[in-house]
């Protein structure tokens, strides 16, 4: 099975993500992994790294093409990232996660030891940064989640209740296909 998780940072993809790929012993594959791991060989935060990027579109389209080249290539594997959903269309399932930028912003903090306040303004930068990339490289309205199958509000559920939904959901997908 081909799954995309997609969503705004703290909303929980990653932790979806690995916990599914342990689980049902998929492969995990994550954007969000590689752009942090290319920051820090940058010796750059996040933001600036988000900024670094805007100014070199080949960091973002390298990314997202590899991203895109594995994942429609590749069976039993989950791709996280922001867009994964919109760059691997032959996914069998996109997940969409949801939280509020309050509640994202609580988790990236604590994630990052960072206040709320300064994950929240770090964030709102990141966000607005990658939304106009995406729209510049790919004509991709970020907040659209016309292409995902499931939206589940990770806020709204623990992450072991969102775990048990995308389960839920994987296993009517796998029905159909079989």
């Amino acid at each position: 099975m081909r799954i995309t998780i997609s969503g705004s940072p703290g909303s929980g993809t990653t932790s979806l993500g690995k916990a599914l790929a342990e689980r049902h012993n998929l492969r995990y594959l994550s954007a969000g992994e590689v752009f942090r791991g290319l920051a820090k060989e940058h010796g750059m935060d996040l933001a600036a790294f988000g900024r670094l990027a805007e100014e070199n579109p080949e960091i973002d389209l390298k990314i997202d093409a590899r991203q895109k080249e594995i994942g429609e290539a590749s069976d039993d594997i989950i791709l996280e990232g922001r867009l994964a959903g919109w760059m691997v269309e032959n996914a069998d399932l996109k997940i969409l996660l949801y939280a509020s930028p309050d509640c994202r912003a609580e988790r990236i903090a604590e994630r990052e030891s960072l206040t709320p306040e300064e994950a929240c303004a770090a964030t709102i930068d990141r966000e607005a940064c990658e939304a106009a990339r995406y729209m510049e490289y790919y004509e991709i309205d970020i907040t659209d989640p016309s292409p995902y199958d499931i939206v589940i509000n990770s806020e709204t559920f623990s992450q072991e209740e969102v775990i048990a939904i995308a389960e839920s959901v994987m296993a009517i997908v796998s029905a159909k296909k079989n």
